[in-house]
Formats: C-alpha cells, structure tokens, sequence
C-alpha cells in the first residue's frame, strides 16, 4: 500500500523560505525516483523538480531554478522540497509523487500541502 504524505506548507512572505516534507511508505523507497508537482487555481498541474533513486540526479523547472532544492533521506522514507527567495507566483497545492512501471505504469500522488506566499 504506497502511500505519500505531505506536510510542512503554509503562509509566508515574499522572499521568505518554507521546508515540504513527503514521508512515504510502503514501497523500497531509496529505489524509485520522487518528485514535486505545483497547482495552482485555474492552472495545469506542474512539475517542480525530480530526483533519482539511483543516482540522487537532481532537474528543476526553469521557474525554480537557484531558489528550490530537492533533497531525500533514504534512511527516513522522506523526501523533501527546500523553497527559499519565495514569490507570490509559488502560491499553489505541491503534491509529491513517485511512479511505478511494472507490472503497470501507475503514479502516486500525496494529498497535497498548500502554500501560500503573500505579504
């Protein structure tokens, strides 16, 4: 039974910082990949960054590039999202993700943890 838990959003100023956590479990954690996907209201769902279970390769959206690093800890089943230099345009839901390819491609998705970035 995967499941992904975020937590750690909130209400912050414009260039303040805010640390989001994923705890998962039920899954070899340390081999799948994990990722951060954003909504906003009215908008496509996106993705914010990715890190590989193998290698700890770290990609970005070009929109957070220099201001958000993706980090896991395989001891702890957690990943997280470091969101630093904080803009009103990051206010969205961020939910965390891993994806299965066999025996079926499937992804798995958190419940999402709002933040909020206004002064």
């Amino acid at each position: 039974q995967v499941q992904l838990v975020e937590s750690g959003g909130g209400l912050v100023q414009p260039g303040g910082s805010l640390r989001l956590s994923c705890a998962a479990s039920g899954f070899t954690f340390s081999s799948y990949a994990m990722s951060w996907y954003r909504q906003a209201p009215g908008k496509e769902r996106e993705l914010v960054a990715s890190i590989t279970g193998i290698t700890d390769a770290t990609t970005y959206a070009d929109s957070v590039k220099g201001r958000f690093t993706i980090s896991r800890d395989n001891a702890r089943n957690t990943a997280y999202l470091q969101m630093n230099s904080l803009k009103p345009e990051d206010t969205a839901v961020y939910y965390c993700n891993t994806r299965r390819i066999w025996p079926t491609t499937r992804d798995y998705w958190g419940q999402g943890t709002q933040v909020t970035v206004s002064s």
